[in-house]
């Protein structure tokens, strides 16, 4: 690919954000190194053990899944070569697919995943209730991993492909088997890219390498899900807390790509020709507006009710954003632009308010 004319910025908000380095691949220089500035600093390592989005961004990096979901939200096979549901529904038994192996050069073994799915569901309420469905989860050979159920569980799949903190990512068993209230401090994983422990700074920056062993499914990169290949050689994390001085780097050429924008920055940046302003996730952020129900004066419905009324959705929005482009009003529970819920016309993506007061 040839190297690019000019450098992106990620403007505004968004609710998902997926592996960084692999959603621009041409953006770097010569192809050798991708300079990114994270939205926040990388303090931590463990995908499990914190929910924090940054940390889940590099676990997206360093792991990888067993299923996932495109852009669609349509889930999809990762690591899994597929499965097959038996006895009416409650066994599982999921394939892996050939030649993956970690970044320590260690296959991937039905037994890694079952460590791994263990110590995740420990975290995660979601986790949590499948395995509460779960006679047994086994390991029957090197490739291949059953789950027996009490009962039916159709969302299995779903569970093991969650996209947000914290996200199933399979590990080595030896790190698996780390206490779920304990914090992990390595990185190996057997996603696209391999952390560079030596070359990680908290407060200043981390590094990944490109890693050659992965295999890449056949399909084409959509969302989280099909074929993730790796166009530059390394990604070096850059942190600069303040939006000011990330936007003049990124204006002077020190590094390539910004996750998040700060709002009132974006009409300056869009105003030079060798930035890109995109947009990182159509759907954007759902803001709610949560009330305590247990003190006055919002344990009385009457004046939550008398709240839904008043509020005017785009003062907050404005003051927000600022900008009437990057956001649009949602009076709805479920988000507006999500399957269950069209988006409004006209707009691309949606940073929204629900606007309703609980009852």
């Amino acid at each position: 690919m040839p190297a690019p004319t000019r450098r992106a910025l990620l403007g505004a908000t968004a609710a998902v954000a997926f592996a960084p380095a692999l959603a621009r691949p041409a953006l770097a220089q010569n192809n050798k190194a991708l300079r990114f500035v994270p939205q926040s600093d990388l303090a931590a390592l463990d995908p499990v053990w914190t929910t924090g989005y940054v940390v889940r961004n590099h676990g997206y990096m360093v792991y990888d899944t067993l299923y996932s979901m495109d852009s669609r939200f349509q889930l999809k096979p990762q690591m899994a070569e597929g499965h097959a549901v038996t006895d009416e529904g409650r066994t599982w038994t999921i394939r892996l697919r050939e030649g993956l192996k970690f970044h320590d050069g260690e296959p991937v073994r039905a037994r890694d995943c079952v460590a791994s799915i263990r110590r995740w569901a420990a975290r995660d309420g979601f986790g949590a209730t499948l395995m509460a469905q779960t006679d047994e989860l086994s390991a029957v050979d090197d490739r291949t991993l059953r789950f027996r159920l009490k009962a039916p569980f159709p969302l299995l799949a779903e569970a093991l492909g969650k996209l947000s903190s914290p996200v199933p990512f399979i590990m080595p068993e030896r790190l698996a088997q780390t206490s779920p209230q304990e914090q992990i401090r390595e990185a190996v994983g057997s996603g696209p890219f391999r952390f560079l422990k030596e070359e990680w700074v908290a407060g200043s920056q981390a590094a990944y390498a490109r890693f050659d062993g992965y295999v890449p499914r056949d399909e084409p990169a959509d969302g989280a899900a099909g074929g993730k290949r790796v166009f530059v050689e390394r990604v070096e994390w850059k942190v600069i807390p303040d939006a000011s001085t990330a936007a003049s780097a990124l204006s002077t050429g020190e590094v390539d790509w910004i996750e998040n924008a700060s709002a009132d920055l974006l009409p300056i940046l869009r105003r030079s020709r060798d930035i890109t302003v995109t947009t990182r996730d159509p759907l954007g952020v759902y803001v709610f507006l949560r009330f305590n129900h247990l003190y006055p004066p919002f344990d009385d419905v009457r004046v939550r009710r008398a709240v839904l009324h008043a509020m005017n959705q785009p003062d907050y929005l404005q003051a927000m954003v600022g900008d009437p482009s990057l956001f649009s009003e949602c009076k709805a529970f479920f988000p507006c632009g999500t399957p269950s819920r069209p988006a409004p016309a006209g707009r691309s993506w949606t940073a929204t308010w629900t606007g309703r007061a609980p009852c």
